[in-house]
């Protein structure tokens, strides 16, 4: 008998962390997707040097937890290349009803960055939502294949791009750095800048801190 692989709809929870107070003083609010193995409230201390008063930050949790050896620490993926389309699909709805819970202001600056896997969730996101945003911030990670430049004819024409990587990135050799750069001026073209910084497979605090006044 072969197995059969069946699907069902059910009903789940996720939670997500927030950065600071969304306040009528709030400049700017950020949408942070996390890199494989970390956890979302965890991966918001890479933005505790942004102003308090003008930034809100909101960081979305990778449902699926796991255990990191050898001291056992929890980290969590968003997807791997098994069931990838469902498993996109059960995001997105996700993502929705964190943005929906939040309410945020419309006339406000936004940012979305993704870190590591976190790229390619912040880009099949807007794509898929057609979400406006202010900038779009592609942290060392790389963009999904199946992404085309129609894919975002709708953002405007002030929507900035970043592509930040770390030259010395143990998982970016050059030919990988040179075909996300290729990439990123294939679906962005003028709009996107290329941020370089010595070092590792490391957000750059530095870099994210530049990105608002």
């Amino acid at each position: 008998m072969i197995p059969q692989e069946k699907e069902i709809t059910y009903t789940t929870r996720n939670s997500y962390s927030t950065l600071n107070t969304l306040t009528e003083h709030t400049k700017t609010v950020w949408l942070v997707f996390h890199g494989m193995g970390y956890l979302s409230r965890y991966f918001l201390r890479y933005f505790k040097t942004l102003n308090t008063r003008e930034n809100y930050i909101i960081a979305p949790q990778a449902p699926s937890k796991y255990y990191i050896q050898p001291k056992m620490h929890v980290g969590a993926n968003w997807l791997t290349r098994d069931n990838t389309i469902s498993d996109t699909e059960n995001l997105i709805n996700y993502i929705d009803a964190v943005l929906e819970n939040e309410a945020l202001p419309e006339n406000i600056n936004f940012i979305v960055l993704g870190y590591s896997q976190g790229v390619s969730i912040a880009m099949r996101y807007i794509a898929k939502r057609q979400l406006l945003c202010h900038q779009l911030v592609l942290h060392s990670g790389g963009i999904p294949k199946e992404l085309t430049t129609n894919d975002f004819t709708y953002l405007s024409q002030q929507t900035q791009v970043k592509l930040i990587y770390g030259t010395d990135d143990e998982y970016l050799d050059n030919y990988r750095i040179q075909h996300e750069i290729e990439r990123a001026k294939e679906l962005f073209h003028h709009r996107v800048s290329i941020l370089p910084f010595k070092g590792k497979h490391v957000v750059n605090i530095d870099l994210i801190k530049g990105l608002v006044p």
